[in-house]
């Protein structure tokens, strides 16, 4: 099982406090919706540049494209030279990318709330559609993802939802709500675990008391905050590297997971993923160009590269991530049961998570004061 996840979304003591003051550094705030963020202004881009005169530079997550990639870009594109950087977390991106000056990166992978913060700051370019061509292979819910509608300056790379994972012949009942693991059964104390990274720490408290994943409301961080505190007693962990493990091995039966990490592609095990009854929200993975490259055209057509069937598909084959490419995902082979199987219209029922600027703080304290000992 590829573990990428944890590492991108991590340090959960700083996660989402370093955002914020990225944000912060970068002169301003952020609102809950991408739709007034100010776009930056857009360079006259040439359709037929010469691509071998220009260079490119990406930062992505280890192990998040093919190992070959740079080959393969550099032989198909013909760019005269091609470095990949590689970034822990959305954090150490950002750092990269709001430093200040130009970081000589012009593709940035980056997860949605996390672009729409750069956005908000002028620091993308906006999406040359003309220059990208297979975006028509995205699914048609991929242009309505909330924090930026109709892909103006980020393009979807994969995508997901937030869920209970849970070993299915161990489990006396299945689960089906967020207080299946807040106020666990008999059977199941001190056998279920949540995550730690901030928001997706509140997420199951949030949804099971109504609320939205993006509130910024006191009260009502307060009140999830009570409830967190109520069910530790009956965790097993806190955890968000091993949680797989721990239900292959029994010691959990029902655990909080992203599901491109839920095991239930381990044969040996009845493992089973289920989004409660109350919802959850729908993480994206994007990528960005920025407007200080000196690249653009490179960039584009390496973005439309990524969005080809044949190499955007390696990410669900390798990595069990779903991919908002219609095209690519017609290239899978789904196993009955497979949460590659997760149809884009039941992802959209799940809620965006924004950027929350300086309120990502308060995420920073419910965090630490609910894992505190």
């Amino acid at each position: 099982m590829f573990r990428t996840r944890v590492t991108r979304r991590l340090p959960a003591a700083v996660a989402a406090a370093g955002l914020a003051l990225a944000v912060a550094a970068c002169g301003g705030g952020s609102t809950n919706s991408a739709e007034t963020a100010p776009q930056a202004s857009a360079a006259q881009l040439n359709p037929n540049a010469d691509l071998t005169k220009q260079s490119l530079m990406v930062t992505v997550w280890d192990g998040y494209t093919p190992k070959e990639l740079q080959d393969m870009v550099k032989k198909e594109l013909k760019v005269s030279k091609l470095d990949i950087t590689i970034h822990d977390t959305n954090e150490t991106a950002m750092t990269k990318l709001t430093t200040g000056g130009d970081s000589g990166i012009d593709v940035a992978f980056v997860s949605g709330q996390y672009a729409q913060a750069l956005a908000e700051q002028g620091l993308l370019e906006p999406i040359h559609a003309e220059l990208i061509p297979n975006l028509a292979n995205l699914y048609p819910e991929a242009t309505q993802l909330s924090y930026d509608k109709g892909n103006k300056y980020s393009v979807p790379y994969t995508w997901g939802t937030t869920g209970i994972c849970y070993r299915s012949d161990l489990v006396k009942a299945e689960p089906t709500s967020w207080n299946d693991l807040l106020k666990p059964p008999a059977w199941a104390e001190k056998k279920v675990t949540l995550m730690t990274t901030e928001r997706w720490l509140a997420l199951p408290a949030l949804k099971a008391l109504g609320y939205s994943v993006n509130t910024a409301k006191d009260e009502e961080i307060a009140k999830a905050k009570e409830m967190l505190i109520a069910a530790k007693p009956h965790l097993l962990a806190f955890d968000d590297t091993t949680f797989g493990d721990r239900l292959i091995k029994g010691e959990a039966l029902m655990v909080e997971a992203w599901d491109g990490w839920c095991p239930t592609t381990d044969a040996k095990q009845n493992i089973k993923f289920t989004v409660p009854k109350e919802g959850s929200d729908l993480w994206v993975d994007t990528m960005v160009i920025m407007k200080s490259s000196k690249n653009k055209e490179a960039a584009h057509a390496f973005v439309n590269y990524i969005l080809d069937p044949e190499v955007h598909r390696w990410a669900a084959e390798n990595i069990n991530y779903k991919v908002p490419n219609k095209a690519a995902m017609d290239k899978v082979k789904i196993a009955p049961g497979s949460l590659l199987g997760i149809k884009p219209a039941e992802l959209l029922n799940g809620e965006a998570i924004f950027d929350l600027g300086q309120a990502s703080t308060k995420y920073t304290r419910l965090s630490s004061e609910v894992q505190a000992d």
